[in-house]
C-alpha cells in the first residue's frame, strides 16, 4: 500500500516566518506551495519550489483567497468565474518557479475558506476544476474526501487525490470542524497518529460527535504551521512503514 504525506508550506512571507518547511521537507511526500496571495511571496515561493526538488517532494498549487491579513481563512463572496481566474493566476505564477527550475506540477489544493467553501458549492469546485483543466489536463486537484471538489473534478475528467487530515477533527457529515470550535485542531500527537491509523485500516475516521464516518484515503495533511507539525509527521511515519505502507506521492 502506498500513501502521500503532504503538508502546507511556503507559507512565510518577507521578514516573517512561518512552519518548519526546511524539517518537514525531509519527511514528506507532497507540498502545497502558497502562492503569495493568502500567504507567501515570489522569494518565499522561488526558495520553496527549490528546496522541495531537491528534497524529491512533489510540488502542488495552493491557491487562496487575496486576504494575507486573515490567512485566507475568512470566508469571501466570489462569483464562479472570479474563483476561477484567482486560481488560474496562482497557478501560472507558481509554475512559472516549477518550470524554471525543471520540475513539474503535480496537483492543486485549495487552501483555507476556498478548499472549505468549494468542497460544498458544486459551481465553486467546478470553478477551480475547469481552471486547472484549462491549463493541463494532467494536473491532478486535491481535495478533501468525499467532497464536492473531488466530485467535479472527476467529472471533469480531472485525476483526483483524496485528501484526509491527521490533525483536524471531523463533523458528522465528513466536513472539517471549523477552526473557531473547540476540538477543531488536534494537538495530541497519540491522537492523530491513532486518527491516522484508523482512516488508512479502517477507511474510517470517528467525527467529533461519535459517528464513524466512510472516507477515501490518498493523501495525509499535516499541516505546517502546527507547533507539532515535526512531531506528528515523524509518528505517523514510523507507524505507517511499520504497518508496510509506502510513503510515495500520488
Amino acid at each position: 500500500m502506498k500513501i502521500d504525506i503532504n503538508s502546507d508550506l511556503g507559507e512565510s512571507f518577507g521578514h516573517y516566518t512561518l512552519g518548519m518547511d526546511t524539517a518537514l521537507l525531509t519527511l514528506i511526500s507532497s507540498a502545497n506551495v502558497a502562492c503569495g496571495w493568502h500567504a507567501g511571496d515570489a522569494n518565499v515561493m522561488a526558495q520553496t519550489v527549490r528546496a522541495a526538488l531537491e528534497n524529491n517532494v512533489a510540488i502542488g498549487c495552493h491557491p487562496g483567497f487575496p486576504d494575507l491579513l486573515g490567512f485566507g481563512r475568512r470566508t469571501l463572496q466570489v462569483s464562479p468565474q472570479e474563483l476561477k481566474n484567482y486560481v488560474k493566476y496562482q497557478m501560472g505564477a507558481l509554475k512559472a518557479f516549477v518550470d524554471s527550475e525543471g520540475g513539474r506540477l503535480q496537483h492543486v489544493k485549495p487552501h483555507g475558506a476556498m478548499y472549505n467553501m468549494a468542497a460544498k458549492d458544486e459551481k465553486l469546485a467546478q470553478a477551480i476544476a475547469e481552471a486547472i483543466y484549462e491549463i493541463n489536463p494532467e494536473i491532478k486537484l486535491m481535495g478533501l474526501s468525499g467532497s464536492q471538489m473531488i466530485v467535479s473534478a472527476q467529472a471533469l475528467g480531472l485525476q483526483t487525490i483524496s485528501e484526509v487530515f491527521a490533525d483536524r477533527a471531523y463533523l458528522s457529515d465528513g466536513a472539517l470542524v471549523p477552526r473557531n470550535q473547540e476540538g477543531a485542531v488536534i494537538h495530541d500527537s497519540e491522537k492523530a497518529i491513532e486518527q491516522v491509523m484508523q482512516m488508512v485500516k479502517t477507511q474510517t475516521v470517528t467525527a467529533l460527535t461519535g459517528e464513524q464516518i466512510a472516507i477515501k484515503v490518498d493523501s495525509i495533511c499535516v499541516h505546517g504551521d502546527n507547533r507539532k507539525a515535526i512531531e506528528f509527521v515523524t509518528g505517523i511515519r514510523k507507524r505507517l512503514i511499520l504497518e508496510g505502507v509506502q510513503i510515495k506521492a500520488f
